[in-house]
């Protein structure tokens, strides 16, 4: 291949995607920080009534705080309702209304499966969108858990903050205050604003039934008959084609925002329905990565000391844009063995060439690559692009980014808390090789708070590891696989990594619909979120009751560029070094194969 791997244009789209999320950083991580302060809240005067109304409907007093432990059970008892009513509208959809196209109910495993899945923030989908759920389902099961599953991983994240920032005494905030307010100041009034403008690229949102369009020429389906003679198919005269339509711009926008990824279609958002312009497109990335992103700028202000934040944002983009631009890099270098087909993947000064299996023409190499490294770095999922389509090596970087923890930039809320337990493990190896308490912010780093560390950041590879392990061992996860060898390892080892680090995207060949996957998965999903959110507000709770510790000559800064580089450290030696033999297996492998 000849001429430039990245032309002027990809790197100038790239350049304005990351220039545009880092401007409103500031901006929208202040509003935050002021959101969960209860201080001068701009939104508060027109929408102050609904707060107040819920806490009177509700019960709810607004000034009474929690401690961990209570903080905790309302956290654990609202997912649970919620798992139980998504269920229920799940397993019997077809009582409800708002069902043109008359979708009957789906099966217990798949509800529990998809009930879960949409709980958890995961929004792992072993079930194609339009041709399985009613708009009701859509709408009032699946919309509704977007907003409050990430509102509750916000709500967890504000928690922790408190704990560090407060001294002497057990309490972390209200639980349901700031579920209100996450979704009813910020989550809502960015959703409301991004359906508009994705329903002004032309995004469907609508009750009217699937439109049915006349082919032009008419279709005929031959008669199947299979070994035993029996006829599985009758010979059909096919003439019109069935479009699904429906409520899509109001969920696309929340599942970007709240990094949700659940598609309202089966191939998401490289659907055209799901993201029909360059310009939709550069929406849903930035609503991927902005609301994390600005998170940090949140943290610095709520601890008022904003370099914190800073030095946060700074470790996750100094893992991020390297990726990233590997990953474009990788794709762009194209597949080898396309030559023997007569694909033209040469480059020219204009145009890169690269591999466009699996991508779509309008959207690019360049913005497919971005969009895989966006949604994995966040536990959003969505895609523009097959990731089981892309190279071995470019596909490599979103397994890995997920494998991490997702603490690169992360989910709404659990990005954040997830990159503070490496920042606690960081700080305590940092004690350790200078002789001296670790500290962070004022507040000592003894064990219990690595106890509770440690479980945070090993859960999630030993769910990945076993999750796998059983997938590769059994007939049942084995039945699962449609491409053998270090490709169906490679598909495996991503479905485990994505559920049980909530994020739901996957290499698209496995067939994951089945008893086996839906089960196991679904128990990586509920075990990747809540052993994490259990032990980061054990850590609240136990930091809130400390006092501050004077800074001294011996005191580790904690926002100059030697930590930066030493929580990148700390990220990549656990992420890297776990899964390393895995890895080998499949996408190293896969790469030494095609390279042959």
């Amino acid at each position: 291949m000849s001429g430039p791997l990245l032309t002027g244009n990809g790197l100038m789209q790239i350049v304005l995607y990351l220039a545009v999320l880092f401007a409103l950083v500031k901006p929208l991580g202040g509003y935050m920080a002021r959101v969960y302060d209860g201080k001068g809240i701009w939104l508060e005067k027109p929408l102050g009534w609904l707060e107040s109304l819920f806490y009177k409907s509700c019960g709810v007093d607004k000034a009474r705080e929690m401690n961990w432990k209570q903080y905790t059970a309302a956290t654990l008892m609202f997912s649970l309702g919620g798992f139980m009513l998504l269920y229920c509208i799940l397993r019997w959809q077809s009582l409800f209304g708002l069902n043109p196209a008359g979708m009957a109910d789906i099966t217990p495993d798949l509800a529990f499966n998809t009930a879960v899945s949409f709980i958890t923030n995961t929004n792992w989908q072993s079930y194609g969108g339009e041709s399985t759920l009613s708009y009701f389902s859509q709408m009032v099961g699946l919309t509704v858990q977007n907003f409050v599953s990430a509102a509750l991983g916000m709500a967890v994240m504000v928690a922790l903050i408190r704990g560090i920032a407060r001294r002497n005494t057990d309490k972390i905030g209200n639980f349901w205050v700031d579920m209100v307010r996450g979704t009813l100041y910020i989550l809502l009034p960015l959703a409301l604003l991004w359906t508009f403008l994705l329903g002004a690229q032309g995004i469907p949102q609508t009750f009217s039934e699937y439109v049915k369009v006349p082919y032009i020429e008419t279709q005929n389906v031959a008669e199947v008959k299979d070994a035993t003679g029996t006829v599985t198919q009758k010979a059909d005269t096919i003439t019109e084609q069935t479009i699904a339509v429906g409520p899509v711009a109001s969920q696309i926008a929340i599942k970007q925002l709240g990094t949700n990824g659940g598609g309202f279609f089966n191939v998401n958002s490289a659907h055209p329905y799901e993201n029909p312009t360059p310009f939709s497109n550069f929406l849903e990335m930035l609503a991927i990565l902005m609301i994390p992103a600005a998170l940090c700028y949140t943290f610095g202000t709520m601890v008022n000391d904003r370099r914190q934040g800073w030095a946060l944002l700074a470790a996750m983009t100094v893992i991020f844009i390297p990726l990233m631009m590997f990953c474009v890099v990788a794709e762009q270098s194209g597949n080898p063995h396309f030559s023997a087909f007569n694909i033209d993947q040469r480059a020219s000064d204009l145009q890169p060439g690269g591999n466009m299996e699996g991508k779509e023409a309008r959207l690019g190499i360049v913005n497919s690559a971005l969009w895989a490294s966006a949604t994995t770095a966040a536990s959003n999922g969505s895609v523009n692009a097959m990731h089981d389509s892309f190279t071995p090596a470019g596909g490599f970087v979103p397994l890995l980014l997920i494998q991490f923890g997702e603490v690169i930039y992360g989910g709404v809320g659990s990005g954040l808390y997830g990159m503070l337990m490496y920042v606690i493990v960081a700080v305590f190896i940092a004690g350790l090789m200078v002789g001296r308490t670790p500290e962070y912010l004022g507040k000592k780093i003894q064990s219990f708070e690595m106890k509770m560390a440690s479980i945070a950041i090993l859960i999630t590879p030993l769910l990945v590891l076993f999750g796998t392990a059983l997938g590769v061992l059994t007939d049942a996860g084995k039945a699962g696989i449609s491409n053998p060898g270090a490709q169906g390892f490679s598909e495996i080892l991503y479905a485990f990594s994505s559920a049980s680090n909530n994020n739901g995207s996957a290499f698209a060949g496995l067939n994951a619909n089945t008893p086996f996957y839906n089960v196991a998965l679904g128990i990586c999903m509920l075990f990747g979120r809540y052993f994490i959110i259990v032990p980061v507000l054990a850590i609240a709770g136990s930091l809130a009751a400390k006092n501050i510790v004077p800074r001294s000559a011996g005191t580790l800064s904690t926002h100059k560029p030697l930590f930066i580089v030493f929580l990148v450290g700390t990220v990549l030696l656990v992420g890297v070094l776990t899964f390393v033999p895995a890895l080998a297996l499949g996408p190293a492998v896969e790469h030494f194969n095609m390279m042959k």
